[in-house]
């Protein structure tokens, strides 16, 4: 991946990155960033001279098709580890094995804690049930990831991304290792969360919104879905109204030519 599309992104879209330091030579780390874009996942990858393990969801390895077997081998080739949502408790337990087996070879795990991408370009909160535990069950050094302008790269319904630099920054690595063996106790676990994103808020300069993003995606789908319903309720009626007009004035002329005869 870094050869054959690192480099090439590199060369198109010249992204800049800020603390690189921060990011340890050798043995396990957590990478927890924002998530605006679907390109974060090769962005952040590329400008890192270490491999980074990130998880997807299982369908990208299971769609059928010419499509579906060309996206499972892209994300094989680059290391993604397939997450299966399905179960009673879905993506968090997958998450948490996938990324404590990463961690115990002593790789750098990628985590995005707000569970998916931001509707909007703003940071929502943080699940705790994959970030807090994976961090706090091995021990590994949270280090918070800022990416800057992914998602106007290729905005929803865009089919050509748009040139230009997007930024990455990475803050100091953060240590919990106070909250050893308290990784089942949930208000830890949120504290701990609300502590990285707080990191990831100030290193992003995004507004912050105290809701899950997921909900917030449930509510823009509705309204999106409101606001369709209430178009078509509207040119429903004026449709009916101008079909009243219509018939109003066949019957009008109707009545001229029986009064002219």
């Amino acid at each position: 991946m870094k050869v054959a599309i690192g480099g090439p992104l590199k060369v198109a879209f010249r992204p800049w990155v800020e603390g690189l330091e921060h990011i340890p030579a050798e043995g396990a780390a957590i990478l927890a960033s924002n998530h605006l874009s679907f390109s974060d996942s090769f962005f952040l990858p590329t400008m890192l001279d270490r491999k980074v393990t990130f998880i997807a969801k299982a369908e990208y390895f299971t769609t059928p098709g010419i499509k579906g077997r060309l996206t499972a081998a892209f994300f094989k080739s680059v290391g993604q580890l397939p997450v299966d949502r399905s179960g009673a408790r879905g993506a968090g337990e997958a998450a948490i094995k996938s990324g404590l087996e990463v961690l115990e070879r002593g790789e750098l795990f990628g985590i995005y804690p707000e569970g998916t991408r931001s509707p909007d370009g703003r940071l929502y909160r943080g699940k705790p049930g994959g970030l807090a535990r994976v961090a706090l069950a091995s021990g590994a050094p949270v280090i918070p990831v800022a990416m800057i302008d992914t998602e106007k790269i290729q905005p929803p319904g865009q089919v050509m991304p748009k040139l230009m630099r997007p930024g990455i920054r990475i803050g100091k690595p953060l240590d919990f290792s106070r909250y050893q063996g308290m990784e089942h106790d949930r208000f830890v676990l949120r504290a701990v969360t609300d502590e990285v994103m707080y990191e990831i808020m100030k290193l992003s300069g995004q507004e912050y919104v105290d809701m899950y993003a997921t909900a917030a995606k449930r509510q823009i789908a509705e309204a999106a879905k409101a606001d369709k319903e209430a178009e078509k309720a509207a040119k429903a009626a004026l449709a009916q109204e101008q079909k009243q007009q219509q018939e109003q004035q066949q019957e009008q002329q109707t009545d001229k030519e029986k009064s002219g005869s």
